[in-house]
């Protein structure tokens, strides 16, 4: 019973170092390709070790660096950000944020990588390569939030410049409605006067003579009925008595 035991024991360790060795000959494959920039060819030996242990550092990390030349920067950073940093040492953990860093630099996630970048010196202090990416990537946000609040007071202006000239047209807009008003206005006057000149150029016109003529037999008519009215006054009334107070 016991040597059984033992033998099982001993199966399951050959092949447990089996399959390490198969997992470092492919990582090794995986390097030699990287090393010839065959990234592709050297993606493919990452993912086959993997498969031999998928949680492996070296594969994972290796893998997200053959993405990342590749421009597949999505998928070199799902890649890394899955790696368990926990057990790492801390040029380990430095390495990781490092590359994280740069997979969302060139997707322009500028803040993002900023912080990547801090974590990395957070755990190597001293490595430029980190600096000098920080400082790029801070920079380039400065740059950006530059560019952003031009473009703000550029909108602003050009939002500035249409209210006035909204203005401008509504007071123009005034000025033209008056003067339209002003001159319908002028023009109402200017056909009063006409229609009344018409209506006096339309009358008959009268002679010197006629005028006086005229004039004459009003005179004769007004000066009949006067003569006509004071004798009616001076005539006794019939029957009227006069008393004596």
């Amino acid at each position: 019973m016991n040597q059984f035991f033992c033998l099982a024991i001993l199966i399951v360790g050959v092949t447990l170092n089996s399959f390490a060795q198969s997992e470092q000959k492919l990582i090794r494959r995986g390097n030699r390709a990287f090393s010839r920039n065959d990234f592709l060819e050297s993606e493919v030996q990452y993912r086959q070790a993997l498969e031999k242990n998928w949680h492996s550092f070296k594969a994972n990390f290796n893998l997200a660096d053959a993405l990342y030349k590749q421009n597949k920067f999505d998928d070199a950073y799902t890649t890394i950000d899955e790696i368990n940093v926990s057990g790492l040492s801390d040029s380990e953990k430095a390495m990781v944020f490092y590359n994280k860093g740069n997979t969302l630099f060139k997707q322009n996630k500028l803040k993002e990588s900023i912080e990547a970048y801090k974590m990395a010196l957070k755990f190597n202090p001293n490595d430029m390569d980190t600096k000098y990416n920080l400082s790029e990537a801070l920079r380039m946000m400065q740059n950006q939030q530059n560019q952003q609040n031009q473009q703000n007071q550029q909108n602003q202006q050009n939002q500035d410049k249409d209210q006035n000239q909204n203005k401008d047209n509504s007071k123009d807009n005034k000025e033209q409605n008056k003067d339209k008003q002003d001159n319908q206005n002028k023009n109402q006057d200017q056909n009063k006067d006409d229609n009344k000149d018409k209506q006096q150029q339309n009358q008959p016109k009268i002679s010197r003579e006629d005028a006086e003529r005229m004039l004459q037999a009003l005179q004769q008519r007004e000066k009949e009925i006067q003569d006509k009215l004071n004798k009616q006054q001076a005539k006794p009334v019939s029957g009227a008595s006069i008393k004596n107070w």
